[in-house]
């Protein structure tokens, strides 16, 4: 599949431009701008506003995964075009269950299931990566048609699959994780025993808002065209130094969900430092989505398709925001398979970080049904 070719930006403004992932004639007037202050002998001093690096991302995770008693392998997992997917196995060598492979969501990492790793792969191997574009892997241009750059995606799951070489996996998603679990499960069924859709992205499509007894007011509409040419996190990276204050500030619940192992700001350090690099898989996803994040290919349009013998698990938090009549829909559109809701008690859009026992004994049920 050809790709764009994106050029390696130089100049302060152009830096500024890939890390906020600004396009169309906005961001072509400031790279005009970014050319003739090069030509001033602008200094480049982007790289050191925002206060990280890759080390400082890997010694975040190694804090987040420090609590793990049980031993695993971590490894960058090679595949096409020289990229590499950064991956944490648990138990691999047992070979006579089905492994279950998590997918992370929008923004996050493999550290986000500390809580959930140990208790998963008791009785099966369990694999965790960072997808393309995310955490410590591999940040690449993505195609900029919506379609092209899901399927780069998906594409590099199998990639990486096919690498460590997996037969079959239970294929476990949240949120963007769960719009590509099911993204893969329609491309390669014969390689899904099962599919588990933790609170996922994607699903519905985005309510007609242009009710006329329901205008949208003009300042929603002004901010709104401000806002659009940004990637959703580039604000994160616009704050610089300040950026590890606001998001503790502004996120003050990610260090209640971690409680149990971490009184410190492990965790928001972690999101900090995933959230800050080459805005790579946050490109892809924005180019997926329309206005207030809806999905472009909204996955209820093509859940039916999913072959009928792919079992799906569907799991929602009952304080979540995210709405959950997904789950019935897909339920309703495939009447002659397996579908299963389940709602946690207690948790919201994480859910599970916020009620991880819970979460780890339905999943561990989901799984005992595989073999």
């Amino acid at each position: 599949m050809a790709e764009q070719v994106v050029a390696t930006p130089r100049g302060p403004l152009q830096r500024i431009l890939m890390l906020l992932g600004i396009h169309s004639l906005f961001g072509s007037l400031l790279m005009f701008l970014d050319r003739t202050l090069r030509s001033w002998g602008i200094p480049r001093w982007l790289p050191s506003w925002c206060p990280t690096s890759q080390n400082q991302l890997q010694a975040a995770e190694e804090k987040m995964l420090q609590c793990i008693t049980t031993k695993f392998h971590r490894q960058y997992v090679p595949i096409l075009d020289g990229n590499m997917l950064w991956t944490l196995a648990f138990n691999d060598s047992i070979k006579d269950k089905t492994p279950m492979v998590l997918l992370h969501g929008f923004g996050g990492g493999v550290g986000l299931w500390a809580l959930n790793l140990e208790a998963l792969s008791q009785q099966r191997p369990v694999y965790a990566l960072d997808l393309l574009g995310f955490g410590q892997s591999s940040r690449p241009p993505f195609p900029q048609e919506a379609e092209q750059a899901e399927a780069r995606f998906v594409d590099s799951i199998e990639q990486w699959r096919a690498r460590v070489g997996l037969e079959s996996m239970i294929l476990l998603g949240h949120n963007l994780g769960g719009y590509l679990a099911a993204s893969y499960s329609l491309k390669h069924p014969d390689r899904v025993k099962h599919m588990v859709l933790v609170e996922p992205w994607g699903f519905p499509e985005r309510p007609d808002t242009a009710e006329e007894n329901r205008p949208i007011p003009v300042w929603i509409k002004a901010l709104g065209a401000v806002i659009s040419p940004f990637n959703p996190l580039a604000g994160l990276r616009l704050v610089g130094p300040l950026g590890p204050t606001l998001l503790q500030t502004l996120r003050p619940d990610f260090k209640k969900k971690f409680s149990s192992m971490f009184n410190d700001n492990t965790v928001t350090e972690y999101i900090y430092h995933l959230n800050v690099q080459s805005p790579s898989g946050e490109t892809a996803f924005k180019n997926m989505t329309v206005p207030y994040s809806w999905a472009k290919r909204p996955m209820l349009q093509r859940v039916a398709r999913i072959r009928p013998d792919v079992p799906i698990t569907v799991i929602y938090g009952s304080r979540s925001s995210i709405d959950g009549s997904s789950g019935s829909t897909i339920k309703e559109l495939r009447p002659n398979s397996h579908v299963e809701i389940m709602s946690i008690r207690g948790a919201g859009h994480y859910v599970y970080a916020d009620q991880p026992e819970d979460f780890n004994h339905k999943v561990l049920q989901v799984c005992s049904r595989v073999e």
